[in-house]
């Protein structure tokens, strides 16, 4: 038997706990289909509800020692922003395994970035980049006794890489997520009691092809890999008979691509009777006229674009390859065709000044976008042996430099903790 397993315990993050928009570990359900479908018995330790490690610990005890692996869902942005709690909790998680004679493997960007920790916790093995890629053939190594230096994308004892991994597979060709592994239940409650109805989350596709600097794809690469409309609606119509959710988050960085691509998902949504209200992320470039009513006809309720400023000079700082005339006219189809317009900004990015953030306030007062989310350049320490974060290379000065939460009314304002989503008519304030 193989048991998966991620660290994310929601109780553990207080921003998310009081957020409480919890979603099934994707990457780590696909891995766990994946794996079934290769013949191996799988279980799965979901911490989304527990409180902590101990949970875990138990699970442990009621079951005979055999492979463990690690691996957290890709799909979601807070893998990506790992804490120093959730790395806590999974270095734990990986030495309670250990003590009990289980050989483990974990596949996390924290991981990739910090193997050593994690080797030293007592992994055997850290899985690089689409790990469920990897899955099978490690676990018929370590089941079968062979050595894992010819499993391809492996870091193993004393940092020694082996082969790079295969090359993606064809999407379309993959299992559906084990959702049968999950408390489908837990999640409906949690959402449904803080806000009335529940979200689920689908990947239509891996990967970004576009090169803004200050983005970090720790796993999937600017590779853009897409399933077919046809896959897609399939997996919709098989949630809306087996999950029954009330809305979709596609957990795509950027969802569809082209219009072509759109335009016969919205067909297939609508053959296969599985329209299910649904949010996805976008760039202003992608969004047209007929992609937004496309959009609509296939379910969109809420669509998300990277406008990140009302400066030019500061888009192209960005390396961008899009213009503030663009996110006008995006906002605006989305709005005609009756989807919300959300808008992701980046304040304090070189060489952003007062005058370009006057901009970006014009900007927001001007387009009115439904919800904002703000974050803030940084620069970020390089550790030994870590991956640089693209915010590595910013200017101190601008570590420093004060931090500004934009209202949708037009009011600028200091913010001491700046990130919080607001929507129009929330008070003016930054957390």
């Amino acid at each position: 038997m193989v048991l998966l397993a991620h660290s994310f315990f929601l109780r553990r993050d207080a921003k998310q706990l009081e957020r409480l928009k919890p979603y099934p570990p994707l990457t780590t359900l696909l891995a766990a289909a994946m794996l079934r479908e290769a013949g191996h018995p799988v279980d799965l330790f979901d911490a989304t509800f527990h409180d902590d490690t101990s949970a875990f610990a138990m699970m442990l005890d009621g079951l005979a020692p055999s492979v463990l692996l690690m691996i957290e869902d890709n799909f979601n942005f807070l893998t990506k922003m790992c804490t120093e709690l959730r790395r806590e909790d999974a270095l734990a998680m990986i030495a309670a395994a250990r003590q009990r004679g289980w050989r483990v493997a974990v596949n996390s960007p924290d991981a990739m970035d910090h193997p050593q920790l994690y080797l030293d916790a007592g992994a055997c093995a850290v899985l690089t980049g689409e790990g469920e890629f990897s899955a099978n053939a490690l676990v018929q190594a370590l089941q079968q006794g062979d050595s894992l230096v010819q499993v391809p994308g492996l870091i193993l004892e004393n940092l020694q890489r082996t082969p790079a991994q295969l090359s993606r597979a064809d999407l379309d060709a993959l299992p559906l997520p084990a959702w049968d592994l999950i408390d489908a239940e837990a999640y409906r409650e949690a959402w449904v009691s803080a806000h009335g109805y529940l979200s689920w989350n689908v990947a239509a596709s891996r990967g970004c092809p576009y090169s803004c600097n200050w983005c970090a794809k720790p796993t999937f690469g600017r590779r853009y890999s897409q399933r077919s409309p046809a896959s897609v609606a399939e997996e919709l119509r098989r949630l809306k008979a087996e999950v029954a959710p009330d809305h979709i988050w596609f957990a795509d960085d950027i969802f569809g691509m082209t219009a072509e691509w759109i335009g016969e998902f919205a067909h297939e949504i609508r053959r296969q009777e599985a329209v299910i209200p649904f949010t996805i992320q976008s760039r202003v470039n992608l969004i047209t006229e007929p992609v937004a009513r496309e959009l609509r006809a296939a379910g969109a309720r809420e669509v998300w674009l990277g406008v990140e400023s009302g400066s030019q000079r500061v888009l192209d700082a960005m390396d961008k390859g899009s213009h503030v005339d663009t996110a006008r006219v995006a906002t605006r189809n989305l709005k005609r065709a009756g989807i919300r317009a959300c808008w992701f900004l980046q304040l304090g990015y070189p060489p952003e000044d007062w005058d370009d953030i006057v901009l970006t306030r014009d900007l927001v007062r001007e387009e009115r976008p439904e919800e904002i989310g703000v974050s803030v350049a940084y620069r970020a320490r390089r550790q030994s042996g870590a991956l640089r974060h693209p915010g590595a290379d910013l200017p101190r000065r601008y570590s420093l430099q004060l931090l500004i939460a934009i209202h949708p009314r037009g009011t600028l304002v200091p913010a001491e903790r700046p990130g919080r989503l607001f929507s129009r008519g929330a008070p003016c304030i930054g957390t």
